[in-house]
Parts: C-alpha cells; sequence; structure tokens
C-alpha cells in the first residue's frame, strides 16, 4: 500500500507545488517578524504582520509564475532549480520594496519592515530549496530501500566520470558506488558523495568488484592506454562484470549525454595493440586541392579512404565502383558531409576498357588509390577465373591507364595474404604487386617523368565486409554456435581507419616501386577472439554459447605472414612503417605471363590458370585445396 501511494506520488502536480511554495513564502515572512521583533506580539501587532505576511506571499504568488519556480520535477532537483529559486524570491523582494516605495510615497510609512525583507528573503531561500532535496533525497531513499538496483563503479573521476554519475542516479534502476582513478591525488577523496578508489594493480580491480558487489563498469576517461583498458577488462569478464563505455564529449547530442548513449565496449576497442597515429602533414600537401580517383569505392576500405580524403580538401573525388546499392548510398552519405568536394560516382568494371578510359579522360586525375578487388579466400579458390581477371587483370588494365594519361601516383591496396600465398586469392594479389613494382622500375629507367606505383600490405580489418567479426557478432545474436575453424589459428588485425590511414600516408611517402607494411603488433587467436565477444555479450563460452570448430578451409592459413621468405625490410621515417624488400621482376617477364592469362580465361581452363600463378609466384603452395595436385606434380 505505502509503496502504491509513493510510486503514484513520484511527480507532484504542478498546483501542489505552487501552494506548498505559497506556505513556506507566508512561514517565512512570519518567521521574519518574529525574528526581527525577538518574539515580541506587542511589537509585531503593531507593524501590521498580517498585511506584510499578506503582500509577501502574494508577491511571491505573482514572482512564481512570472520565473516558473514551480515547473521542476522535484526528485531531480539540482543547482539549476536552486537558481530559479532565487531568481523568483530576488523579483518577489523587488516587488515588495516597490510596494513599499509607492506606499512611503503616499502616506510616509512601510508595508513591511525592510529588515523583515531580508530576514524573509534567507529564509524562504532556505526552506524552498531544502524541502525540495528533502523530497529528492526521500524518493532516492525509497528507490534503494524497495527497488532492486544495479551497482556501477566508473573508471575515471573527471568532469565526464561526474556527468555520467549524474546521469545514472536519474535511472531507478543503477546506483554507483564509486570511481576508479589512477591520479593518487584524487584517491582516498569522494567525488559527489561517491569515495575514489585507486587504481594500484590488477588484484586491488578484483578486490574492488567483489567487495563492492559491482554489476557493470563504465569506462569515462578518453584516450585510455590499451594495456590498461585490457586489463579492466580482463578482470571485468573474469567476474561477470559488463563493460561499458560513453562516447567523445563532441558525439554527446546537443552537448548533453543521456543514458542510451552508454554503450557496451566493443571488442574492436581491444584489438590488440595501441592505435598507430600517423601524421596529417604529409597526407595534407600531397591531396589538398588535387583530383583523386578511388576503385572499389564503396567496398569497406575504399568507403574509409573517401571519408578520409575528403577531410583534405581535394579538387574533386572520383569514386568508382561496381556495386549499385553501395556506391548510392556512398553517394547520398558523402553529399551529407561535404559540400565543399566534388563528388563524381560512376558505375564500372575495372576490366572494362572503354569505360574506365571515359573517366580518365573527363577527369584526368592525379592520384589513384586503387582498393578494387575479390578479397574472399574460399570463394576466390572456387572461382580462380574472377580472380585473375579483377585481381590481375583489372589492375594492369588500370595501372596501364594510369600511366597512359599520366597519372602523378598509383596507390594499391594488398594484403598479407600475398605473403607466401596458400590461396588463389592472395598468389593474384602477390602477382598484382610483382605487375606495379615492375611497371614502375621499367618507367624508371627510361629516365623520364612517369607515373610513381607505390603497394600497401596490412592484415585483416576489424568490422570490414564478410571479416569475422560481423559473423560473429551475427552468430552470437543468433544463440550460437560461434564457428572458428581451427584451435590454433591466428590474425592480425587492424581497425578500418588505421588501414586506410596506411594508404594515404603511403601514398603520400611513396617515390615509387615500394611495398609498405605496417607494425601490426602481436596476431591475435581467432579462439580467444572468439570467446571475448561472446563474454562482452554478457554470456559464458559453452555453457550459453556454443564454439564449434569446422576445420581449415580451401586455402586457408593457420598463421599469417607480413613478409615472405626472401623478404626482409626497410625502415622509414615513421617507425611504425616500414618497406618491405622483395624479389623483383622484369617488366617483359611479367607482362608476358599476364598475357598468357587472356588466353587461359578464353579457354576457361582453370586447372591451366592456377598452374600459370604457381609459375610465376613458385612459393605458391595451395592448403587444404584442390590444387594441392599441381604442387606434387611440380
Amino acid at each position: 500500500m505505502f509503496s502504491r501511494l509513493i510510486h503514484n506520488l513520484k511527480i507532484l502536480p504542478r498546483w501542489v507545488i505552487v501552494c506548498i511554495d505559497l506556505s513556506i513564502l507566508a512561514f517565512s515572512a512570519l518567521l521574519a517578524y518574529l525574528l526581527r521583533f525577538n518574539f515580541s506580539i506587542g511589537d509585531i501587532a503593531a507593524n501590521d504582520f498580517r498585511t506584510g505576511i499578506l503582500v509577501y506571499t502574494a508577491s511571491g504568488a505573482l514572482a512564481i509564475f512570472i520565473t516558473g519556480s514551480y515547473r521542476g520535477i522535484i526528485r531531480y532537483t539540482g543547482i539549476q532549480d536552486g537558481v530559479r529559486i532565487f531568481y523568483m524570491l530576488v523579483l518577489n523582494v523587488g516587488l515588495v520594496v516597490f510596494a513599499n516605495l509607492v506606499l512611503h510615497y503616499n502616506t510616509g510609512r512601510n508595508l513591511i519592515p525592510y529588515s523583515v525583507i531580508f530576514i524573509a528573503l534567507l529564509s524562504s531561500f532556505l526552506f524552498l530549496f531544502n524541502y525540495r532535496l528533502l523530497v529528492k533525497y526521500f524518493f532516492a531513499y525509497y528507490r534503494n530501500a524497495i527497488t532492486k538496483r544495479s551497482n556501477i563503479l566508473i573508471y575515471g573521476a573527471g568532469q565526464s566520470g561526474m556527468i555520467t554519475k549524474q546521469v545514472i542516479e536519474a535511472s531507478s534502476t543503477m546506483r554507483v558506488v564509486g570511481f576508479l582513478e589512477d591520479d593518487t591525488n584524487k584517491a582516498g577523496k569522494a567525488l559527489s558523495g561517491a569515495p575514489i578508489y585507486f587504481n594500484r594493480s590488477r588484484s586491488n580491480i578484483e578486490d574492488l568488484l567483489i567487495s563492492l558487489n559491482v554489476d557493470e563498469l563504465i569506462i569515462t576517461v578518453k584516450d585510455l592506454p590499451f594495456d590498461r583498458k585490457s586489463e579492466i577488462v580482463d578482470c571485468c569478464l573474469k567476474h561477470q562484470v559488463k563493460i561499458r563505455t560513453i562516447p567523445p564529449i563532441e558525439r554527446w547530442v546537443k552537448g548533453e549525454l543521456s543514458l542510451n548513449q552508454i554503450k557496451d565496449v566493443n571488442i574492436e576497442d581491444l584489438l590488440g595493440r595501441e592505435a598507430i597515429q600517423l601524421s596529417n602533414e604529409h597526407v595534407s600537401r600531397e591531396l589538398a586541392g588535387k583530383v583523386i580517383c578511388v576503385t572499389g569505392a564503396a567496398g569497406s576500405i575504399g568507403k574509409e579512404i573517401v571519408l578520409q580524403i575528403i577531410n583534405y580538401r581535394p579538387i574533386k573525388v572520383v569514386l568508382i565502383d561496381q556495386n549499385e546499392s553501395a556506391l548510392y548510398d556512398l553517394e547520398l552519405e558523402l553529399k551529407r558531409f561535404s559540400n565543399s568536394v566534388a563528388i563524381f560516382p560512376y558505375l564500372a568494371d575495372i576490366t572494362n576498357h572503354d569505360r574506365i578510359e571515359s573517366v580518365f579522360k573527363e577527369h584526368k586525375p592525379q592520384i589513384v588509390f586503387h582498393a578494387a578487388a575479390y578479397k574472399h579466400v574460399p570463394m576466390m579458390e572456387g572461382n580462380p577465373s574472377e580472380a585473375v581477371l579483377c585481381n590481375i587483370l583489372g589492375t594492369k588494365h588500370l595501372a596501364d591507364m594510369a600511366v597512359k594519361h599520366a597519372v602523378d601516383k598509383f596507390v594499391m591496396v594488398s594484403t598479407d595474404k600475398a605473403v607466401n600465398p596458400t590461396n588463389v586469392m592472395g598468389c593474384s594479389k602477390r602477382i598484382s604487386e610483382i605487375y606495379v613494382q615492375a611497371l614502375n622500375n621499367q618507367l624508371e629507367r627510361q629516365g623520364v617523368r612517369h607515373t610513381l606505383f607505390v603497394t600497401t600490405r596490412f592484415g585483416n580489418v576489424l568490422g570490414s565486409n564478410g571479416s569475422v567479426i560481423p559473423l560473429f557478432k551475427k552468430q552470437i545474436q543468433e544463440g550460437g554456435p560461434v564457428t572458428v575453424t581451427h584451435p590454433e589459428i591466428t590474425r592480425y588485425f587492424m581497425t578500418i581507419a588505421e588501414a586506410c590511414q596506411l594508404v594515404l600516408e603511403a601514398g603520400a611517402m611513396g617515390k615509387g616501386g615500394e611495398i609498405f607494411l605496417f607494425d601490426m603488433g602481436q596476431s591475435i587467436k581467432i579462439l580467444d577472439l572468439a570467446k571475448k565477444m561472446v563474454q562482452l555479450s554478457g554470456l559464458e563460452p559453452g555453457r550459453d554459447i556454443e564454439i564449434v570448430f569446422t576445420g581449415l578451409r580451401e586455402g586457408e592459413k593457420l598463421f599469417e605472414e607480413l613478409l615472405g621468405d626472401r623478404e626482409n625490410t626497410i625502415s622509414t621515417h615513421h617507425p611504425k612503417i616500414m618497406k618491405a624488400r622483395v624479389l623483383e621482376y622484369e617488366y617483359a617477364e611479367i607482362n608476358n605471363y599476364i598475357e598468357l592469362f587472356w588466353d587461359l580465361l578464353n579457354d576457361r581452363n582453370e586447372l591451366k590458370m592456377v598452374a600459370l600463378m604457381k609459375e610465376l609466384v613458385p612459393e605458391f603452395k595451395s592448403n587444404y585445396s584442390r590444387y594441392e595436385v599441381l604442387d606434387r606434380k611440380k
């Protein structure tokens, strides 16, 4: 019965608040008379206290409606409500003083002594603000006593942490039990009533999670070092504590944080190393005021390249892709975010000579970023002719077109699967690397100004189309099982933004003929990745979600490599970017091989096609593939 009554009174009607406020104003005026005249009834009556109280209360009613001080929800009372009450009381005093002056001018006496007015002002503010706080804390106590609430620990006792606490306190289902801080100066103190604990060590974090019975930890620190974030997340996962984070301040809606903006930590936030920061100065000099062409512009990598490019103010960006829907969506997105850069989308196949020729003739691109390719290993293993047509012949076609139309620089996106390839896709990308490097060297020997060809090589991209992360997310949402090909399989990972920064930086620093690669840190075991994703979803691997091993797919490696057996690296001006020293080919030799692929495509002889790829790239050894027979024959 009491619980139902409290629930119904959660938000008081405004007329009730007005009546309470007027009663407090009247009582404050009476108290002011009593204090001013030392509780002497005779003196109080001689100063016509009834009229004074009536005038003070009536003026207060007018001030309340003018300032709207009754509009706040009492159980959420804060500083702003106190300021509104103060403004109301100042206006009330002004009205009373005005009435005093009018009466004094006409009769020579005052309605209310000014000392009474001053005392009433102080007591009114004290009672009006504190009764609201009392109601607020009463409901807070009620929620704590009656409602089951989650215990929240906030990492970061700064401004973002304090705002997060205020947002959480507005919820009836959560309460903040403390803050966790790395700053020793803050440790042992309190912020907004919650204690601040010092993050001394991993064991210290675990002890806090247990002793405070923490249900959820919210990270509010921007640019938290990866090692620290990883340590916190591992502790939380071990004790089945949910981890969430807040967005950067610039992404808060209208500058304010709301409860629904506090999101779960994504696996992308835990990629296994510190994010690599690159210099924008080189890139800006390279791209500003230029005509840029991006192939495969609607894909994961191509799209991010385009979005980063437009920040450097090129004259125009030419988009080429054969995916109609994705290209249309990209065009709409660019129109919303970029009004200063001209965008020209072209639905085209990079192997279509006439179509590509017309685009290059019309726009005369100065820099080409070539991201168009088929990339899925099992799909290309089953369709090698398409890998040859798009990845090899498409790249040759674009490279030759770049030379013909005097493009300044051609930057090709490659993959770590091109290193000691075990599948058709990886080998097709290695042949593409060989061709553009040989073409660059051939032009360089001619001693004339020519197109500079640069290649970038990196590992798997988190969240890209068809990558393992979206697949695992989908499988977890569907209740499992999560499928992993092999318990020991590992991969290198980077974010899409990092991968595209590498492409742009390579385009800026490249002098022609280089293959750039990233220091990608430690490789990650896919099984560990799957387990962590299940745990981040609030589930337990093996109990809530099964993890099933399906066996390696055709052409799949257990371990990816960034350098081949006959390769080593040369350092660059950036400590995290290296240049691969690779086996180089003569242009005439590689060109003759690639011309043979046209004949094999026309004959539709895929076995001979793969055999030719193995002849051109001797380190290509098929793995879990029907083309292993060609290795045995060799």
